[in-house]
């Protein structure tokens, strides 16, 4: 029985490893992301659903060195974000807020609160890294306001989960031009995925860049 936290981690990624490298199709970074959300959902399927388009990994990289602010779309994202590895980057997390303001203006507007925050986001930080694992109106929103020009955002990751709005919206992110992107196509994603995504991309830049190690 294995009890050391990181020979647990070592031993879950090489099993995930041993069943899926030799068939993946993809490249050794985007590999190396696709075991992280398999260890963090013990899901398969991401292997052939989880896709990145548009340069995504080397653009996010180059986000992320610029200190690129992260907008999640929901808390829980926000507190699943490793800190240490973030904060090497002086990362600004960026987390939705659900003020009494929020719910009067999504009431008025008979729209989500997810739909208005993105609104703000994008006034504030029009070029930040977009990280959507929960709402999909959310994401159809964003991608709307990109083809307005009113945003460019330095990456999106488009995997929110369920079964009203989420294929639609994924199919909005990818039909999106010049816009650096990683889908999980389908229903599946949620806050756990995009959390291992932003994680493993974290993880990767240390090792590369500054020989850290998660």
């Amino acid at each position: 029985m294995l009890l050391n936290p990181l020979e647990i981690e070592r031993t879950s990624l090489k099993i995930i490893d041993d069943k899926i490298a030799k068939s993946f199709n993809g490249t050794k970074s985007e590999l190396e992301i696709v075991k992280r959300v398999i260890h963090a959902t013990a899901d398969f399927d991401f292997a052939e659903i989880l896709k990145f388009y548009d340069d995504a990994i080397l653009k996010a990289h180059e986000a992320i060195l610029n200190s690129t602010p992260i907008i999640t779309d929901t808390k829980m994202i926000s507190a699943g974000i490793n800190k240490n590895a973030a904060s090497k980057f002086n990362l600004q997390i960026i987390q939705p807020e659900y003020s009494e303001n929020i719910f009067q203006q999504a009431s008025e507007r008979n729209v989500t609160r997810a739909m208005i925050n993105i609104e703000n986001a994008v006034k504030n930080f029009p070029n930040a890294i977009y990280v959507i694992g929960n709402a999909p109106t959310a994401l159809i929103r964003l991608c709307e306001l990109v083809n307005l020009n009113l945003c460019k955002p330095a990456l999106i990751i488009g995997v929110p989960v369920g079964f009203v709005n989420v294929i639609e919206a994924k199919e909005i992110l990818f039909n999106l031009k010049d816009t650096p992107k990683i889908i999980s196509h389908g229903n599946k994603g949620g806050s756990t995925v995009a959390c291992a995504i932003v994680n493993a991309l974290l993880y990767g830049l240390s090792k590369k860049f500054l020989t850290a190690t998660p």
